[in-house]
């Protein structure tokens, strides 16, 4: 007889493959548990990673990096002071007040801020990229185009003056750089394009609005005030004046007074202190003139006073005034060598693109009838 086959009883089989899946478990737990071990264990063989090689740096970061190294010791460093006294010891001591930057305008040491940076303030100390300070003095400021001027005695190892540019061929896309101070961080560089042109900007203390700005989204943050806006050839195309932001900071949308104002303006204030904004010789009134548009329907800069002798009088300029029978029209400018005005405001930005002693034409209306008149710009009051 054959023997039967010998086959293992179910329960034992079970228990076999129980014990195969503990142990395989039990492997797996051992090796998770030395993986892990593994990143914290100093080994022996440990080594630095190799260096991926970078290559040269592309184009534009190399002009970028070159652009910065050859400007920035043109941007200074500007802190303000309030000369405050003691009222029970009568001892005088300066109480910081705030920080800005600003450029080398030229070899005389004239420094170019913006007027709110220095606005209020005793003192102001300029810092150069090299570590050196010193004392300023006012020359002169303009408030309506937020401009400044101080000047500070270098003897030796005079800072380059930044190079000048010019904005009225600036487009819409264009790169630009801003180098400044921003929260004290010094001589910081912010890249961006040109986002606008032509903006106006209300001063914040109600005061003129500052026109012609040039809007950017390069970051600008406060302490970037009075700080050079550069294009790609590194010249001074516009001074950073503010920035629009509900939180303080930069939100891409900064502002910049133009080179071609900063042009007319600095000088001025280097010769004889203060601005002088070309005009031609008549009166008017901001509330009085969106009245009467309002009433004629009709946009420009009501003459509401003509100076005698002055070249508005000189071209024949009719001043609106009341009559016995009611309000007597007289001219109402329209245009500025043939750019349009819509308020006194617009006139005055108009004028801010000329210099004393130009000769410019108006486009009048008046009695439904349209007529230009030559003038020559007077000094404004």
């Amino acid at each position: 007889m054959r023997p039967a086959s010998h086959r293992p009883a179910p329960d034992h089989f079970l228990r076999r493959l129980l014990a195969i899946g503990f142990v395989a478990a039990a492997l797996i737990v051992l090796w998770q548990a030395l993986a892990s071990l593994q990143a914290w264990l100093p080994w022996q063989d440990a080594a630095p990673r190799t260096v991926t090689p970078r290559g040269d740096l592309a184009a534009d970061e190399k002009a970028t990096i070159e652009l910065f190294e050859k400007s920035r010791g043109s941007v200074v460093y500007i802190s303000t002071a309030q000369l405050v006294q003691d009222v029970w010891t009568r001892n005088v001591f300066a109480v910081p007040r705030g920080t800005g930057s600003g450029f080398v305008w030229d070899d005389a040491g004239h420094v170019v801020t913006n007027y709110h940076v220095i606005a209020g303030a005793s003192q102001a100390t300029v810092k150069l990229a090299d570590g050196r300070d010193y004392k300023a003095v006012l020359v002169g400021a303009s408030p309506s185009h937020d401009i400044a001027v101080l000047r500070i005695a270098v003897a030796f190892r005079r800072p380059p003056p930044v190079p000048i540019g010019t904005s009225g061929d600036l487009r819409i896309g264009q790169k630009v750089f801003a180098i400044g101070n921003p929260f004290g961080l010094d001589w910081t560089l912010t890249t961006g394009i040109i986002s606008a042109l032509d903006r106006s900007l209300p001063a914040e203390d109600g005061g003129a609005t500052i026109d012609h700005l040039i809007q950017t989204d390069a970051a600008i943050n406060p302490g970037n005030s009075g700080g050079p806006l550069l294009d790609s050839a590194g010249r001074l195309i516009g001074i950073n004046t503010a920035i629009y932001s509900p939180s303080g900071a930069s939100a891409g949308i900064g502002f910049a007074v133009p080179v071609d104002t900063v042009m007319r303006v600095v000088p001025e204030l280097i010769r004889t202190g203060r601005y002088v904004r070309p005009a031609v010789g008549i009166g008017a009134d901001e509330q009085v003139n969106r009245q009467l548009a309002a009433q004629t329907g009709m946009a420009g800069v009501y003459v509401l006073e003509v100076e005698p002798g002055s070249s508005a009088a000189q071209a024949g300029l009719k001043a609106w005034r009341i009559g016995p029978d009611g309000l007597v029209p007289g001219d109402v400018i329209v245009e500025v060598e043939g750019r349009k005005v819509d308020s006194l405001s617009d006139l005055l930005a108009r004028m801010d693109d000329f210099r004393v002693g130009d000769t410019v034409t108006l486009r009048l209306r008046r009695d439904n009838e349209t007529r230009e008149a030559r003038v020559t710009l007077q000094p404004g009051i």
